[in-house]
């Protein structure tokens, strides 16, 4: 991917960087309704800004969007996949710099678990990722097997990126268009290798990875149908 970027024409402009756009661009499809929800926000969305003017975490009170990249790619090690999000938003947070990757939501989940994306006999190239994402993480590999390996991605990119522009803090944020808050147990599982109990709606953490400060959040809304 090329690091420049140019500025959108709208939600339209999201569907060009989607893999599948075919299938991914319909109405009641996360992808669809995250783009139509960000790009229609003055500066974040309704549902999203709510939950961190709320939070009794100081740093969300006060969030500026500086700037959005839909379908964000950060390189792995390990393979030539990279970790392809759904958007990663740099924001200021009461005047410090802020990584935010937003994973949207709808009915599907986070793909398969760790375990089963190693398979019975993993390659060279998937033992290096997950030993370099759990060596990121501060995780090990029995806690981690049931856990979704997009997860785990995830949560480092949020990191990486925050290293790249020297942030302090970081957020992997769920923002998910689901009634039921499907999968939301998943999203449970992963975040209590760290300790903590997430609930809807709210931002819990931090915890210091490798200097920088790791927050999770699930932030829920139904979209219309």
């Amino acid at each position: 991917m090329g690091r420049f970027f140019v500025p959108s024409e709208g939600a339209i402009s999201w569907r060009d960087f989607l893999s599948n756009p075919e299938k991914q661009w319909k109405k009641g499809y996360s992808a669809f309704e995250l783009a139509d929800c960000w790009e229609n926000a003055s500066n974040l969305p309704n549902c999203v800004d709510k939950v961190f003017k709320k939070s009794k975490l100081t740093l969300f009170n006060d969030v500026e969007v500086l700037y959005g990249f839909p379908e964000y790619k950060v390189a792995l090690p390990g393979g030539n996949a990279s970790s392809q999000n759904d958007l990663y938003v740099l924001a200021k947070a009461s005047n410090e710099l802020l990584t935010i990757m937003v994973e949207g939501k709808v009915s599907e989940p986070f793909g398969e678990t760790v375990e089963s994306w190693l398979g019975d006999n993993p390659s060279d190239g998937k033992r290096k990722r997950l030993e370099y994402l759990l060596k990121l993480l501060g995780l090990d590999e029995d806690s981690v097997k049931n856990i979704r390996y997009q997860l785990l991605h995830r949560a480092a990119s949020a990191l990486l990126e925050a290293r790249k522009v020297n942030a302090n803090n970081s957020l992997m944020l769920v923002h998910s268009f689901s009634e039921t808050a499907k999968w939301f147990e998943d999203f449970t599982e992963f975040v209590k290798l760290f300790h903590l109990s997430p609930k809807q709606d709210e931002i819990v953490g931090p915890i210091k990875l490798n200097g920088i400060n790791l927050y999770f959040g699930w932030v829920t809304e139904v979209f219309i149908k």
